[in-house]
C-alpha cells in the first residue's frame, strides 16, 4: 500500500486526552511459533492511531546486550539485565508504554520494592506519526495491556503491536509503504534463537535475491526503486525524519558478556542486507539481545553463532513484509 504525502501537521490534532481510548488486542495476520520456555510476547493497540506496542516478557529475567545505532535513537532503560522489553509507536511519547509495563510488573510482585524484587524494563520507540493526522500514542495503559496479553511461544507478526503504523522506503513520504513487525525462529542442535523486528526504516526492504520487496514505490513507474537512485536525484533535498528499526533477539546460549555484546553487534550489522540503507542519521535502530543462559556452545564459536543468528534476523525482516 502506498501512502499519501505528509508535508506538515495541522495544529489541534487529537491526542490521547481527546479520545475515549481503550486498548485493543493486536493479533496481526498470524504468529511465528518459538520454543523458548519462559519467554512471553504480548501486543496491544489503539486503533484510533493506529499505534501500538509489543512486549517481550521474561519473568525470570535475562542478561541483555544492547546495540543502538543511527542518529535518532529513542530508548529508555538500556539495562544489561531485563525482565521485559517494550517496543512502541508514538516516538518519544510512546516511551510511556514501557513505564506501564514496569508498573504492571510491580503490581504483580505485590508492590515489593526490595533490591532483589525490582523488575527491569527497557523500551524503544518508532516514529509512526508520518502516516496519520493525529497524535495518539502508546501510553502506560497500553503497555500494561500488552503485558497482560502476553502468551508463551507465539510472536504475532504483520501490522500489529509496535509495527501497526510502521512504514519503509521513506526517501519521500509519498513513496513509503506499510510494513509491520516480523519474527523468525531457528534451532541449531541445542542452540535456539528467536529474532523479531519492527521495520520503520528510511531504507527499503530487500529480499535474498536482491529484489526490493517494500518501500520507495514510484507510482508513475509502477515499480520500487533502490534508494541510491533517488539519493542521486535528491542530493540537495532535506532529510526525511522519523525512521527506526527495533529488534529483539532471544537465545538460550550462554556467552561471556563480551562475546554476547559482540554477537549482538554482528547480528545488528548483518541486517543491512535486508534493509538498505540502514543506521542512517535519521534512523534510531536498536537491538536488544537477551539470553536465558541455558546451553553452552559446543563445536561452534561465537562468531559462527552470530552468523546463524544473522540469517534468522534476515528471515525476521522478510516475515515483516509478507
Amino acid at each position: 500500500m502506498t501512502l499519501a504525502p505528509v508535508s506538515s501537521f495541522s495544529t489541534g490534532v487529537p491526542s490521547n486526552p481527546d479520545l475515549p481510548l481503550t486498548p485493543q488486542p493486536s493479533p496481526g495476520r498470524g504468529s511465528v511459533p518459538f520454543d523458548l520456555p519462559g519467554v512471553y510476547v504480548g501486543t496491544a493497540e489503539y486503533a484510533e492511531g493506529p499505534t501500538g506496542c509489543t512486549v517481550v516478557h521474561v519473568p525470570a529475567g535475562a542478561r541483555t546486550a544492547v546495540d543502538a545505532r543511527g542518529g535518532a535513537v529513542g530508548m529508555s532503560g538500556g539495562y544489561d539485565f531485563n525482565h521485559a522489553i517494550c517496543f512502541a509507536g508514538g516516538s518519544v511519547y510512546g516511551l510511556a508504554a514501557a513505564a506501564g509495563v514496569s508498573e504492571e510488573l510491580l503490581a504483580r510482585r505485590g508492590n515489593q520494592v526490595r533490591w532483589d524484587e525490582l523488575q527491569l524494563v527497557s523500551g524503544a520507540v518508532i516514529y509512526d506519526f508520518s502516516a496519520r493526522d493525529n497524535a495518539v500514542h502508546p501510553d502506560a495503559e497500553l503497555g500494561r495491556a500488552a503485558l497482560r496479553a502476553a502468551r508463551e511461544g507465539e510472536f504475532p507478526v504483520g501490522r500489529c503491536g509496535a509495527g501497526i503504523g510502521a512504514t519503509a522506503g521513506k526517501i519521500d513520504f509519498g513513496r513509503a509503504e506499510y510494513t509491520g513487525q516480523g519474527a523468525a525462529f531457528g534451532v541449531f542442535g541445542s542452540v535456539k534463537v528467536l529474532v523479531a523486528t519492527v521495520i520503520n526504516s528510511v531504507g527499503v526492504v530487500v529480499g535474498r535475491d536482491g529484489e526490493i520487496l517494500r518501500g520507495n514505490y514510484h507510482s508513475g513507474e509502477g515499480a520500487r526503486r533502490h534508494p541510491s537512485v533517488d539519493y542521486a536525484e535528491l542530493a540537495d533535498a532535506p532529510a526525511v525524519m522519523g525512521n527506526t528499526t527495533l529488534t529483539v533477539m532471544v537465545t538460550n546460549v550462554s556467552l561471556t558478556d563480551r562475546d554476547f555484546a559482540q554477537v549482538a553487534r554482528q547480528v545488528h550489522s548483518s541486517m543491512h542486507r535486508g534493509i538498505q540503507p540502514f543506521h542512517t542519521s535519521t534512523d534510531g535502530d536498536v537491538l536488544f539481545a537477551l539470553t536465558t543462559d541455558e546451553v553452552e556452545l559446543e563445536g561452534l564459536k561465537p562468531a559462527g553463532f552470530g552468523a546463524l543468528a544473522s540469517e534468522v534476523a534476515w528471515d525476521a525482516i522478510l516475515s515483516g513484509v509478507e
